[in-house]
């Protein structure tokens, strides 16, 4: 097991995989700029598509600004490659962190058995169906330990780097990298405060459709069904609803 490793920095990398998002980053660049003010952090943003729309539209020399290969994982595989970073903050460009969101990470990390965690999930809608769906999935993550991407994931760098990154898969890689630290023996925080994740996927793709698929994606993946078939499954479902 890696020695345990102390913050001799109060310095966070914050990655953000970016796809097509220019219409909402200057919305999520402004947020972020008010949780991470002041020195001891950096924001990255690692663009995945092809012509980059996100990054031309990022004007701030302050922000690091990241092409990539198309993919999730490895647009936060790349980001981490290039941070600087003590600790590594996966953010999703739709999810909104709590005000004080450096604050509670650091102080949770003083702890030097704890190697990363996660915020507990909120989705900003005052939809009873969608707080229960929050609800639900907080209920899930205490029990497994092993929560997801949306709920902002953090990770100690040297941690994240021993347990090989994120995987290369195309669905599930947060679930899965979080399975390895589990498998580890690993401590994580769950922290009470919540997120806000956006509900754009919910009512887009229908609340109940969205919900049972991904429950069943889930289900698929743990009953050992490869990532890569099930990210066949999801293009099937996405196109039919379409139709």
């Amino acid at each position: 097991m890696v020695g345990m490793m102390t913050l001799n920095r109060s310095f966070i990398s914050v990655v953000v995989p970016v796809y097509r998002e220019q219409a909402s980053i200057h919305d999520f660049l402004t947020h972020i700029g008010h949780v991470f003010s002041g020195t001891g952090h950096e924001i990255i943003i690692v663009d995945g598509s092809p012509d980059h729309e996100t990054l031309a539209a990022v004007h701030d020399p302050d922000i690091k600004t990241v092409p990539s290969a198309p993919g999730r994982s490895r647009q936060m595989n790349h980001g981490a490659s290039v941070a600087q970073g003590d600790i590594l903050l996966f953010v999703h460009v739709d999810t909104r962190l709590p005000v004080h969101a450096p604050d509670l990470i650091l102080q949770a990390m003083t702890d030097e058995k704890i190697v990363g965690g996660a915020f507990s999930l909120g989705i900003d809608s005052n939809d009873p169906f969608l707080r229960l769906i929050a609800c639900v999935a907080n209920l899930r993550t205490r029990w497994t330990r092993v929560p997801y991407g949306d709920q902002a994931i953090f990770l100690r760098t040297r941690y994240f780097q021993t347990i090989g990154m994120f995987p290369d898969i195309p669905l599930m890689e947060d679930l899965e990298l979080m399975h390895r630290v589990k498998k580890q023996g690993w401590r994580i925080v769950i922290l009470s405060q919540r997120v806000l994740t956006s509900p754009r996927r919910w009512l887009q793709e229908g609340k109940l459709m969205c919900t049972l698929r991904n429950w069943v994606l889930r289900i698929l993946y743990h009953s050992g069904v490869p990532a890569e078939k099930l990210a066949g499954y999801y293009k099937v479902i996405n196109k039919s609803k379409e139709l």
